[in-house]
């Protein structure tokens, strides 16, 4: 992501707020002049109709430019921001899952939220004000030197010294700024941590621990504010100085001046008046480059973000499943094919060793194993979450490197462990892999997943209102919604990862029903420790350690395999002792 590309999409309206700020400052800078004429005109017991007049219309000019190029570079910013934030979320959206799992949350929501603000919304302000304010002391400076450059070698001189300690103390607002964004992002990626798991904060008693651990993070981001703020505020008394002591110098030696009759009182008024007009724009001109230092402080950690490594391009341009040629795949091809397949998280410890295995395209096919042999890999390996280190994935007779991701993914539904859901609707859950699911396709995934009763006996009904990840539905609810929700999709390939976790002996019952059901238009992969779902899989596929080591039916592999006759019986003891 480049913010330069962002910022060039709304030149024209920074143009154009620039070029009203430039009119405006034009228009300021002739009233110390307009005055001078005034003056003049008074002395020599001239009409004061014109001058006045003239002065009016200026001081109109001024207020209207200025009101129009606020709204300019508002405006623009805000665009910008909006930009920013757009790009940046679909690039968060895309990117790729291992990059993606090394950030911490709360900083992300940092950098997304208030560094792009701060980058665009400072930047674009105080870039136009930065301009505008360069032209306001360039032009007063010319002009005061066409009055007296006497005067003004000794303005100059006083406003320097001020000058030079004000752009230390800018370099110096720039890393406090940095160093506070970061702050600010480890206190939100520490509150996302405590504010995600808070049953279990409570159920440790451990609200006063996290309490004060959240505290010594705010802490430190006050430190670090107070220190942005510190050198801020010493920008404006610095410019103050430097200004008092030109004014004092001005008066006091133009006024001997006039006295001699070398200066005219005109000209004496016009200067004082454009050193005055001075001011501001040099308080505004060191106030915007503190700010274009937070603002590149910000700038730097929203540009980190936005390099994230993504997924294939064709996505990161938006193209949709609806939009990819579907690929021709053969009558009798598996559903899903591993050959040979290696992976590793880490270098030096692989997850998957030589991993070869057949799905056929109907039918239900579990894989069982130990704790860390790499059931859950594999099925992320074929959402192509991860890449393995060697061999071939295939769905459907395709390599699923070679399948673009959108493909892939309507060809592949996931059903995760935990069941996530997302605040909103159950409507709005249940058709977010399918948003065109008309009214048939939906009463048939609920009577699949068996939630139809659930559902109707809802006051809103479809439309019943969920919170943060599913909140208002237990356990099983939310994983039969899961199942709903992937069953609606209509995919090649359903994955389930221990879906019958959480579920009563009666909702599992039907599951299982529905599991067979699907089992017959499609294939259905399940991780599965429960005896109930292995016994009725038409094949099972049992990994220890990274590796396939028997593939077989449930009466097979209890005479054949000592891994799975001990995982059975583990289960026939577990369920005997609960009856």
């Amino acid at each position: 992501m480049n913010l330069k590309d962002i910022v060039r999409r709304h030149r024209l309206l920074l143009i154009a707020g620039i070029g009203l700020g430039l009119a405006g400052a034009a228009a300021t800078l002739a009233q110390p002049w307009m005055l001078g004429r005034l003056i003049e005109a008074v002395s020599r017991d001239e009409s004061l109709a014109w001058p006045l007049t003239l002065i009016a219309l200026f001081f109109l000019a001024d207020a209207a430019l200025s009101a129009g190029h606020a709204y300019a570079i508002g405006r623009a910013g805000e665009n910008i921001v909006y930009d920013t934030r757009r790009t940046l979320g679909g690039r968060l959206l895309r990117s790729r899952i291992p990059d993606f799992s090394r950030l911490q949350l709360g900083d992300v929501f940092a950098r997304t939220v208030s560094d792009t603000s701060i980058a665009c919304l400072v930047i674009a302000q105080a870039l136009a004000q930065m301009v505008t304010s360069v032209f306001m002391v360039a032009g007063g400076l010319v002009l005061m030197a066409g009055l007296d450059w006497k005067l003004l070698l000794t303005t100059v001189g006083c406003l320097g010294t001020a000058s030079a300690g004000a752009l230390l103390l800018a370099r110096q607002v720039r890393r406090a700024a940095l160093q506070n964004r970061e702050n600010v992002g480890a206190f939100g990626s520490a509150l996302q941590r405590v504010l995600g798991a808070i049953t279990t904060v409570k159920a440790s008693r451990a609200e006063e621990r996290e309490t004060e651990e959240l505290a010594a993070l705010a802490d430190r981001a006050r430190h670090t504010g107070i220190r942005v703020t510190a050198y801020g505020s010493l920008l404006t008394p610095a410019m103050n100085v430097g200004t008092q002591l030109s004014l004092a110098v001005v008066i006091s030696w133009g006024m001997a001046r006039v006295a001699t009759g070398s200066l005219s009182p005109a000209d004496l008024t016009s200067f004082v008046m454009y050193l005055f007009y001075l001011v501001s724009p040099l308080v505004m001109l060191f106030m915007s480059i503190s700010q274009l230092q937070q603002g590149r402080a910000a700038v730097q950690r929203v540009t980190e973000l936005g390099a994230i490594p993504q997924e294939e391009e064709q996505e990161a341009a938006g193209t949709t499943a609806g939009d990819l040629p579907v690929p021709v795949t053969p009558a009798d091809a598996p559903a899903v094919r591993f050959e040979a397949v290696g992976f590793s998280y880490q270098p030096g410890a692989p997850v998957l060793r030589d991993v070869s295995f057949t799905v056929p395209s109907r039918g239900l096919t579990a894989i069982v194993g130990p704790s860390g042999a790499g059931k859950t890999t594999a099925f992320q390996l074929i959402e192509r979450f991860h890449t393995p280190d060697s061999g071939t994935i295939r769905v459907a007779g395709q390599d699923v490197a070679a399948l673009p991701l959108a493909r892939l993914r309507s060809l592949v539904g996931y059903v995760e462990q935990d069941a996530p859901l997302l605040r909103g609707t159950i409507r709005e859950n249940l058709t977010y892999a399918n948003p065109s699911a008309d009214a048939a396709g939906i009463a048939r995934a609920l009577r699949l997943a068996s939630l139809e009763d659930f559902v109707a006996g809802l006051p809103d009904g479809l439309d019943t209102e969920l919170g943060e990840r599913g909140a208002g539905l237990s356990g099983g609810q939310r994983q039969r919604l899961a199942i709903a929700r992937t069953l609606l999709q209509r995919p090649a390939v359903i994955l389930l990862d221990e879906v019958t976790a959480h579920l009563d002996s009666d909702t599992e019952a039907a599951l299982r029903d529905a599991i067979t059901e699907a089992a017959r238009e499609c294939a259905v992969l399940a991780i599965a420790h429960r005896l109930s779902t292995i016994v009725q899989a038409d094949r099972i596929i049992v990994m220890e350690e990274g590796r396939v080591r028997a593939v077989g039916t449930h009466r097979q592999l209890l005479q054949d395999d000592e891994v799975y006759r001990r995982l059975a019986l583990q289960q026939f003891a577990a369920e005997e002792a609960a009856v």
